[in-house]
């Protein structure tokens, strides 16, 4: 297939994914949804579980800057640029922990926001990193603002629409579900310009099976009246950061990619 026709698959998977989020119903925020598990107080924290175990976002996002400033052993990007969205993911992370952190001490639609505004930006700055390395850099580049645009959209779009009665998900959904399809498509139609990009296939899975916990939040803590799977969630989703980071520190360009110039 021509870089072309590739190119062409990715754009009619993200114009179908439009059109059936167009196409579907309104999607309200269900009021359940802030009903968590584990409401256990510890050291006077309320949820305590569900708040604490958003330290890795922190942690994660902070290794992954440090290590957009430290020299690579393998040269972990060919095109300094190519550090800017990735620097968008990370700091994220980092104000993603602190975002689910406020909610969870009293999960609401109000603090909700403030969850979702970074995760969003998150995904979009990853998904521009994705696209920079497969697809080339100047076109990561050029849709990096456009992305973190429609995350943040995404969410105050919702925010918008459950002010006035009639909450509406679904563009926060095509935010955080459509890169899931769009990455790995990525991976199959585009050489690496890296090593290691099984981390970044890795960090997906993680991060599928971070949401098949979330549906589970419940269950997990009858299970053995440990923790929640909303709380082991939160772990997986931010070791999907961490992943990332692990990536980074020990891929190095792909021998044939090296030889040519960044495109």
């Amino acid at each position: 297939m021509t870089r072309r026709g590739r190119i062409g698959l990715v754009l009619g998977l993200a114009a179908a994914s439009v059109l059936v989020a167009a196409a579907a119903p309104p999607i309200a925020q269900d009021p359940a949804y802030h009903r968590m598990a584990d409401g256990r107080t510890f050291l006077g924290i309320p949820n305590a579980l569900n708040v604490l175990s958003n330290l890795p976002f922190v942690l994660a996002g902070l290794a992954g800057l440090a290590s957009l400033g430290a020299p690579a052993p393998g040269r972990a990007f060919l095109d300094a640029r190519e550090r800017w969205p990735y620097g968008v993911f990370f700091v994220s992370l980092i104000l993603t922990g602190a975002g689910s952190a406020y909610y969870h001490l009293e999960p609401g639609d109000a603090r909700l926001v403030w969850d979702r505004l970074p995760l969003a930006v998150s995904v979009m700055g990853l998904f521009a990193a994705v696209i920079a390395e497969r697809v080339g850099v100047k076109a990561g580049l050029a849709l990096l603002a456009p992305l973190v645009l429609a995350g943040l959209g995404s969410v105050l779009y919702w925010q918008a629409t459950e002010a006035r009665g009639h909450g509406d998900l679904r563009p926060y959904a095509l935010v955080q579900f459509f890169p899931l399809l769009a990455v790995p498509l990525l991976i199959w139609l585009f050489a690496p310009r890296y090593t290691r990009w099984q981390d970044l296939a890795a960090a997906i899975g993680l991060y599928a099976g971070a949401k098949v916990f979330e549906l589970l939040d419940a269950a997990v803590l009858a299970a053995g009246h440990v923790v929640s799977g909303h709380t082991i969630k939160h772990v997986l989703a931010a070791l999907a950061g961490y992943w990332i980071v692990r990536m980074l520190r020990a891929r190095a360009p792909v021998p044939a990619v090296a030889k040519g110039e960044a495109r």
